[in-house]
């Protein structure tokens, strides 16, 4: 299909010289959705390190195709907001990666351990940045 050079405002087609030609808008909007679907499926090995049960695997990519997008914004804003959640993800990712790498060993971390590892990691997190912003309202401008 013949590809426009110009944006013709949010339309993913629109009519050039008498044909019907793609907008690079709709090459954009290919491109995220194949990005979703790619970061979903990169997602799984994750999943499977909390669970076994498909049910729930499946269900998680499902909505992680649905709303993956808008999270990770709202991530991003939060970000900026907890000074102490990036640290707090890290920590995650690196202990979900040894309890993918401990699976069907003697030293392998249940379910329940793991959700609550996470839970509290991302409870002090919250809860350490809130302390922060806190003490630098309270402390005087030195500037």
């Amino acid at each position: 299909m013949p590809v426009s050079e110009n944006y013709d405002g949010n339309k993913l087609f629109s009519k050039e010289n008498g044909k019907r030609v793609a907008t690079p808008m709709f090459i954009v909007i290919g491109v995220i959705a194949c990005m979703d679907v790619m970061f979903a499926l990169d997602s799984i090995p994750a999943i499977f390190a909390v669970t076994r049960e498909p049910y729930l695997v499946l269900a998680a990519n499902v909505f992680a195709l649905l709303g993956l997008r808008s999270l990770y914004f709202v991530l991003q804003n939060m970000m900026d907001k907890f000074v102490y959640l990036k640290p707090a993800l890290s920590f995650i990712m690196v202990f979900i990666g040894v309890k993918m790498c401990l699976i069907g060993t003697p030293y392998e971390v249940p379910t329940w351990l793991s959700l609550s590892v996470l839970l509290l990691t991302m409870t002090v997190a919250v809860i350490a940045s809130i302390q922060k912003q806190k003490s630098l309202k309270q402390s005087p401008d030195l500037g």
